[in-house]
């Protein structure tokens, strides 16, 4: 396993596991609800979903998302209204356990078509993992460790361009049969993003094969199926409360791991505080720099989309790993 995992607060965890609730997006015209236009509509979770409704959906789907951009996706509250508007569409896609309210709502809604991207590829328990310097960096024990309110289950396959690949077949399987009009476009469209994903997964795998270090520090755990995809090991920083800093036995613990592995960067992200991140990175005399979880795109996305913001994270793994 190459995915290293401190003990997360239950903080973290929901913000590790969020989605939210909000605005439409550019599939949506102004004042478009959620449902009854004369388009096949598509209400998505957060912007993964959003992402991947728009792409195999084209022209064919009016899409609003339930996560205004620059939201927080934890932070999300969930109003009658909501779930209301959610039942007027012709289908739902959502992330299931990320959060149980918008699971709750879903289920409560009378929406005929509720696509589980979370049963369209496998989910992985990365659990906590040590790693063992006395092995020269490359063996680590595992640490049992009960993550809460939850089964364990790592929920952020998008970051994986093959795991999200599977999870849009799979969507564009959804939108074939309940809107078998368009099925042959959806099927096009699904063609066409398998070979963008198909292009960012050969650029990771060949941007990451040679460099000077295959570990990175970031305050969001939100990285394991990309880390154990690409070989690279994540080592999250304990205590994801953004406000918090780490104590003083972490920064020692982390600046020796540093040290040892040849670490130069601590990564932070956009809808996120970068403030234990730049605290560690001050006291352990390293560099910061964004790593972009995707759960939202703003202003300060390094791109205006799924396949923008990946490259760049590329860009900047690849400058913290000292690649090749």
């Amino acid at each position: 396993m190459n995915v290293r995992r401190r003990r997360i607060s239950g903080i973290a965890v929901t913000a590790a596991t969020a989605i939210g609730l909000g605005t439409l997006s550019a599939c949506s015209s102004d004042g478009s609800a959620a449902g009854n236009t004369d388009k096949f509509d598509v209400v998505a979770s957060f912007y993964p979903m959003e992402y991947l409704a728009e792409q195999i959906g084209g022209d064919h789907v009016n899409v609003t998302t339930l996560t205004e951009p620059g939201q927080e996706p934890h932070d999300l509250e969930l109003s009658a209204k909501q779930t209301a508007q959610m039942g007027e569409a012709d289908a739902v896609l959502y992330l299931k356990s990320l959060q149980p309210a918008v699971d709750e709502a879903i289920a409560q809604s009378g929406v005929k078509t509720k696509i589980d991207a979370a049963t369209l590829t496998k989910l992985e328990d990365h659990g906590d993992v040590e790693h063992d310097h006395g092995h020269g960096g490359e063996e680590h024990a595992e640490e049992e460790h009960a993550h809460e309110g939850g089964d364990g289950l790592d929920p952020h396959v998008w970051l994986d361009p093959v795991k999200y690949a599977e999870i849009a077949e799979g969507v564009a399987r959804a939108f074939e049969k309940a809107d078998p009009d368009h099925a042959a476009d959806y099927r096009a469209n699904a063609e066409a993003l398998a070979k963008k994903l198909g292009g960012l997964d050969t650029a990771f795998k060949n941007g990451l094969a040679k460099t000077g270090t295959k570990v990175f520090f970031t305050n969001h755990a939100a990285f394991g199926y990309l880390a154990e995809r690409y070989g690279l090991t994540q080592e999250a920083i304990n205590g994801l409360d953004p406000e918090s800093e780490p104590s003083p036995a972490r920064i020692k613990e982390l600046q020796e791991e540093a040290k040892a592995d040849g670490v130069t960067t601590v990564f932070y992200e956009t809808l996120v505080s970068g403030k234990t991140a730049k605290t560690l990175a001050k006291d352990a005399g390293l560099k910061t720099d964004v790593l972009d979880p995707l759960e939202g795109i703003t202003d300060k996305s390094r791109g205006d989309d799924y396949v923008a913001v990946m490259q760049s994270n590329l860009k900047a793994l690849r400058t913290a790993l000292g690649a090749e």
